[in-house]
């Protein structure tokens, strides 16, 4: 084992600095800085080599961890930059979103020794951000072209990652999104704070020089079917993500200055852009001076109560049925939004927002939980008398995401759904109902993570490889036969 390894017994878990929270209320600039060289090299100096990598097992790209962080402690970074991009479309932004607490970093044995994880996030995120500096990162360019075509419909995370892997193989790949830049929850999801968007716009330009072809303002069901797209294209991948907000049924829903959260964050997000917005000039999605409200305590949730903070809110409240062991959003997040003033609510569930024209207040109830229910977690009972009210003048639902009805908005009867409304894959293949028709991501797996899409993304350039392979042997003798 190189000497320069195994320095946890000597060297402490240190992320880089973070900005105190007074200063990181009043503008949407990341939260941390940056590794200086000698920092990060004695962060991966703290891995340990396991022989067993649970913090590669845990990551859903399967991130050749150790390695790289082995090459960044002997200051090889051009290769641990190659070693980290083997695998992962995206590091510079895995580095900076992944809930590394939920995945790598929270299953790292030292982690689970007491002695800090190693900061595998924070030392992705300086790998890749010198290959940007360094000119390391290039764009997908195959070595030979293979004459077939590929559409992809969705701009997001899984659908260019599949985008990439297939132009490298030597496709031409045309992707198709409805919104009017490229990156779909990563540019109007996603604030600032968390990832800035010139990290997204950089790697969007890359795919173009590589030659992918964005049709922006796109939408598949008005200039063109589904079955249009077929007769275009050799194969079509469907990655469009789930953007249908789930919704709150009780009194008081269809009151004014009650929102989605991706309505308020795509707002927000572009009005940062230099976007004219108007439901935010008009204050209507803007949470300045206001007593805000978030229900739910998801990763989305803490990207609207952090936003409003931001927006210079006069409260921030976040109301939550389950306790902060059983939320699902992550850990750190929670911490980053009770450092910057937002307060949680947790055993609280909303029973009737209040107002007689616009929302002045939500009225809640305290929750005590019981057995758990058929998903394994505690089920939330209400606990009769205590009623509460919380003032309110913006209220954010931030309840999860249902997918679109794809059928009907694509004119494609004959693609099959899930009960759940997802679309129905066979998942050896990652093809849906119809022949040469793929979909990966939230749209097949409900709302789900980033880093899960490229994953996804990745497997389906596999398998659509395969199909065109296989179907370009077929058809051979047929165009022998002809000629």
């Amino acid at each position: 084992m190189p000497s320069r390894m195994l320095k946890f017994v000597k060297i402490d878990n240190l992320m880089p600095d973070k900005r105190e929270a007074r200063e990181r209320r009043g503008d949407f600039d990341e939260i941390f800085g940056d590794y200086e060289p000698e920092q990060a090299r004695e962060q991966a100096s703290r891995c340990s080599q396991c022989g067993i990598p649970y913090c590669q097992i845990h990551c859903p790209v399967q991130n050749n961890i150790p390695d790289w962080l082995k090459l960044s402690a002997e200051g090889r970074l051009e290769e641990a930059y190659e070693a980290s991009a083997a695998t992962n479309n995206f590091p510079e932004i895995c580095g900076r979103i992944c809930p590394q607490d939920r995945l790598c970093e929270g299953n790292c044995v030292l982690e689970q020794a007491g002695h800090g994880t190693v900061t595998i996030g924070a030392v992705e995120k300086y790998i890749t951000d010198q290959a940007w500096e360094m000119g390391w990162v290039k764009p997908p360019m195959p070595l030979r072209e293979r004459g077939q075509s590929v559409g992809v419909i969705g701009a997001g995370p899984g659908g260019l990652a599949a985008a990439e892997q297939l132009r490298r193989k030597g496709y031409e790949v045309d992707v198709y999104d409805r919104y009017d830049r490229v990156g779909g929850l990563m540019i109007y999801g996603i604030p600032n704070f968390k990832l800035e968007k010139d990290i997204v716009e950089r790697r969007a330009k890359l795919l173009a020089r590589g030659g992918i072809k964005f049709h922006l303002n796109f939408e598949v069901g008005r200039d063109a079917s589904l079955e249009e797209l077929r007769v275009k294209h050799d194969a079509v991948l469907i990655a469009t993500g789930v953007y249908t907000g789930r919704d709150l049924a009780m009194p008081g829903v269809g009151l004014r200055n009650i929102f989605q959260a991706m309505d308020y964050l795509t707002a927000s997000n572009r009005k940062g852009l230099g976007d004219r917005v108007p439901e935010f000039d008009n204050g209507a999605l803007n949470g300045n001076g206001k007593d805000v409200v978030v229900i739910g305590a998801g990763d989305t949730a803490m990207d609207c109560v952090r936003t409003a903070v931001r927006q210079g809110a006069k409260s921030v409240k976040c109301l939550y049925r389950r306790d902060r062991a059983n939320m699902p959003g992550s850990m750190r997040e929670v911490s980053h939004a009770e450092e910057e003033g937002v307060e949680f609510l947790w055993l609280s569930a909303p029973e009737a927002l209040l107002g007689d024209d616009r929302v002045s207040g939500v009225r809640a109830i305290r929750i005590h939980l019981g057995v758990p229910d058929s998903s394994g977690r505690q089920s939330p009972q209400p606990i009769e008398g205590t009623n509460f009210v919380v003032e309110a003048d913006l209220v954010i639902k931030a309840l999860g995401f249902d997918p679109e009805d794809l059928p009907v908005m694509f004119d494609a009867p004959d693609l099959g759904v899930t009960r759940w409304g997802t679309i129905k894959i066979d998942y050896r293949t990652t093809m849906t109902t119809m022949d040469g028709v793929f979909a990966v991501g939230d749209i097949v797996r409900g709302a789900s993570l980033v880093v899960w899409a490229i994953r996804d993304g990745r497997d389906a350039a596999e398998s659509i490889h395969s199909y065109l392979t296989a179907r370009a042997e077929r058809d051979a003798p047929v165009l022998a036969a002809a000629s």
